[in-house]
């Protein structure tokens, strides 16, 4: 038999795919700690391939200023480390219309990242009685778009070590709504919402937003709907931490909802509600994002199993694909884990299959018009 390098490039692809599904997307072990010390190599920059991992391990310690405790700790995590460069090597494999690699993330397992930088509430569903945007119509939307450029995007965020990222992506759809309502970008609180907003979903009991613990988007503009709206971020700052009191001023909003809807699973209604409504507030399996660097997303194969809230704020038509494969059209999502992860804080994902479930949970926000 030839061997697997002189098939065709896209059986190539496909094989290994298949080869490694199983271990690199669903469930991921947390058991990263092995007695083997392969050579790692830096899925960037090929390179690095004959540097040790003791380098690149001395390297990202630098790069992202990492200390440990004690040996034991530091030799846990480089374990992890080692066990994340395999990681970032199956999905670059899986993923290869994007770049995989190290991160700031690449000293945690997957249920510590989890755990420590996503929070949409597993068990959070929309309400069967949510409101269901109208339907508009497509015919002309723009090629590309994004809301960067039209001054409804305030800079990226960075939510720490809690689990508020849906905080993130609700105040970011009220921030974009808000704008278009006023002309004015005003950034909002999440620690309101995180320390404020305890809203329930009726249909789920004890599924309710819960600080650094989860929450959901819809449960957010409820509670800001009920509460009278939202603070400005400078008049309630964000300490990424839910341990504290509720210290909402209601003479101090700043934005309020007037209403949010659902947005159908169809793209086109997607983009069209993006455009016409400003940035979306948008739900996604984030397991090629802990070791995610640039690019477009695209991998062959991804769970649709929610777990991470962020914001939709444009599309592109055709992002670059590597030689021999098509370019790919791609949303262009603002995440909240501050400007050094991904490109400037941002993840390309590409669009047209519901790839990570990306289109699955989709709200629209209208903030109410004032003039002050």
């Amino acid at each position: 038999m030839a061997p697997l390098s002189s098939l065709p490039l896209f059986l190539s692809v496909f094989f290994l795919a298949v080869a490694t599904a199983s271990s690199a997307i669903f469930e991921e072990r947390d058991d990263v700690v092995s007695n083997d010390n392969p050579l790692i190599r830096q899925v960037v920059g090929d390179n690095d391939h004959l540097l040790t991992a003791d380098h690149h391990f001395s390297l990202f310690k630098k790069k992202f200023g990492k200390s440990y405790a004690s040996k034991e700790e530091h030799d846990y995590r480089f374990a992890v480390f080692k066990a994340n460069m395999r990681r970032a090597l199956r999905h670059q494999k899986l993923d290869p219309s994007a770049v995989h690699g190290v991160t700031k993330f690449s000293d945690l397992t997957p249920a510590e990242f989890r755990r420590n930088f996503l929070g949409l509430r597993p068990r959070l569903k929309f309400p069967a009685h949510a409101n269901k945007a109208p339907i508009l119509p497509t015919d002309n939307l723009p090629t590309d778009f994004d809301w960067r450029e039209h001054g409804a995007v305030t800079p990226v965020k960075n939510q720490g070590s809690c689990g508020s990222c849906w905080s993130f992506s609700a105040t970011g759809a009220l921030e974009g709504a808000n704008f278009l309502a006023t002309g004015k970008l005003v950034s909002l609180s999440e620690q309101q919402l995180v320390d404020c907003d305890h809203e329930c979903d009726p249909e789920e009991p004890d599924s309710c937003d819960s600080g650094c613990n989860g929450g959901l988007m819809n449960s957010a503009f409820e509670y800001t709907l009920k509460a009278g709206g939202l603070m400005r971020e400078q008049d309630y700052p964000y300490s990424g931490s839910d341990r504290g009191t509720c210290n909402f001023n209601k003479t101090k909003i700043a934005a309020k909802v007037a209403n949010f809807s659902v947005v159908s699973l169809d793209e086109e209604q997607i983009a069209a509600n993006l455009v016409k409504n400003g940035p979306l507030a948008v739900a996604i399996n984030a397991v090629f994002m802990q070791t995610y660097i640039g690019g477009v997303s695209c991998p062959y194969i991804c769970s649709k199993r929610l777990d991470h809230g962020v914001l939709l704020v444009g599309y592109g038509s055709s992002g670059y694909a590597p030689i021999r494969m098509k370019e790919k059209p791609y949303w262009i999502i603002k995440n909240s884990w501050g400007e050094h992860w991904g490109e400037n804080g941002y993840y390309k994902i590409c669009r047209g299959h519901n790839i990570c479930g990306v289109d699955s949970m989709v709200s629209t926000v209208a903030a109410v018009h004032t003039s002050t």
